[in-house]
Formats: structure tokens, C-alpha cells, sequence
């Protein structure tokens, strides 16, 4: 299936989803949210509103600005909450897996990367060296990895029992020669998030988020999933 057929059935399973998924959506947002506005307000950390005053005004901010706000309860809470991220990000994509396949869906499925844990904090902790490590030499080499690695969540979510390096290097076989067409589908996003960034300048508010994400989040989920579907079925063939 082309990158617009994949879109076109993402579309088609939101309407015939709603508002069911659409409410989940907003919850998975909501919590994402408000882990993120946490991270930020910790103890010790610089707001983002603050670097971005400084940059603006030509100033960069120094490690005295970092050493000053350095709290060591602030960082260890801040690290817990990063990895963390990933871990809520695999309960969505779980979601939008069970919703492409036609599967029952619970709010709890937003949970399910819990249930892995470990091997999903494994994966990031891994694909983020690996694609550091990359990047080092070259940007290019850097964006190959990340694709590289890319569906590697997906096949652990298909297969608890799989290690988080199987997973990594099945992902690398899936993705052979397919690069450049999930690149290409995620190119097609990106008027969605200048709309999604426009909104949340226009509207600084904990809501403006969930204003477009609510279509935006599930619109894209469902369609990188139906990538992975497609690239399992056309393996098995």
C-alpha cells in the first residue's frame, strides 16, 4: 500500500472509531502533557520559556545558568519521567495496533507498555546510543539509523517474549529498502505540525495541545502501525 493509502484508511478508521478513540486520544494527551509540564517544573530544571527568552535576546544560556538550578533530586526526577515517556508512547501505539486490527480497545491499553517495561526502556536507552553514535559521523547516518530502528516497538508489542536486541535487529530487516518510504509518510506530516505548533503559540494553554493532537495523534498512530502491518505481510510473503 502507498504512504496516501495508508493515510486514507487511518482516516477511515478514526470516523468509524469515534468518538471512542478519539476520547482515549485525549486522555493519552492529557497524560502526556502533564508528565512533560512536570519535567519541566521540576526542581533544578530551566524552563523551556526561559531558554527560549535568552535565546532570543542573543544569549546563550552557560553552564552557570545550569550549575545555578542544578538540584540532584530535580535531574533523578527528571530522568524518571524521561524514560517514562517512551513507556506511554508504547500504550498508544499498542492502541492504535489493537485499532487497526480491528481488535477490541480499553482506556487500559494506554498502560500496556508497563507490561514490557524493561524491554521497552531497553530499546530507547539502545536505538537512542546507537543513533547518537551515528549521528557523530553525519547527519544522514544518523536519520538511516533512527529508521533504522523505528519499528522496533511494534514487533516487541507483537511478541512480549522477544528480547529488546531481537526486536532492534528484526526492526533493521523490516525497514531494509523501506527507509525512504516512511520517511516519505512522515514528510507528509508535517503541515499537520506546523498547524499543531501555530495553535499552541496562538493558544499558550494546557489545551491547545489536545485541540489538534486529537485528530493529529491517532491520524498518524494508525497510519505508521498500517506501515508495520504492511511490511510483516509483505515479509511472510
Amino acid at each position: 500500500m502507498s504512504g496516501s493509502a495508508l493515510k486514507a484508511n487511518a482516516r477511515k478508521l478514526i470516523i468509524e472509531n469515534s468518538p471512542r478513540l478519539l476520547l482515549i486520544t485525549v486522555v493519552y494527551l492529557i497524560f502526556v502533557s502533564v508528565v512533560s509540564e512536570f519535567t519541566l517544573r521540576l526542581p533544578g530544571s530551566i524552563s523551556i520559556e526561559d531558554i527560549y527568552s535568552r535565546l532570543s535576546s542573543g544569549e546563550m544560556p552557560g553552564l552557570g545558568i545550569i550549575y545555578t538550578n542544578f538540584r540532584p533530586i530535580g535531574v533523578f526526577l527528571a530522568i524518571i519521567l524521561y524514560v517514562l515517556q517512551p513507556v506511554i508512547g508504547v500504550g498508544f501505539t499498542s492502541f492504535c495496533m489493537k485499532t487497526g486490527r480491528s481488535q477490541n480497545t480499553e482506556l487500559k491499553d494506554l498502560l500496556n507498555g508497563f507490561l514490557v517495561f524493561t524491554k521497552v526502556v531497553s530499546i530507547f536507552i539502545i536505538t537512542t546510543v546507537l543513533i547518537f553514535l551515528w549521528s557523530m559521523l553525519l547527519i544522514v547516518p544518523g536519520i538511516i539509523a533512527f529508521y533504522r530502528y523505528r519499528l522496533a516497538y511494534y514487533i516487541l508489542l507483537d511478541d512480549p517474549g522477544k528480547g529488546a536486541m531481537q526486536c532492534i535487529n528484526e526492526s533493521k530487516l523490516l525497514m531494509n529498502g523501506k527507509k525512504l518510504d516512511l520517511l516519505t509518510i512522515d514528510i507528509s506530516f508535517i503541515g499537520w505540525y506546523i498547524l499543531s505548533n501555530a495553535v499552541i503559540l496562538l493558544i499558550p494553554s494546557p489545551i491547545a495541545l489536545p485541540l489538534v493532537s486529537i485528530w493529529l495523534s491517532p491520524y498518524f498512530g494508525l497510519t505508521i502501525a498500517a506501515f508495520y502491518e504492511n511490511q510483516i505481510a509483505n515479509t511472510a510473503v
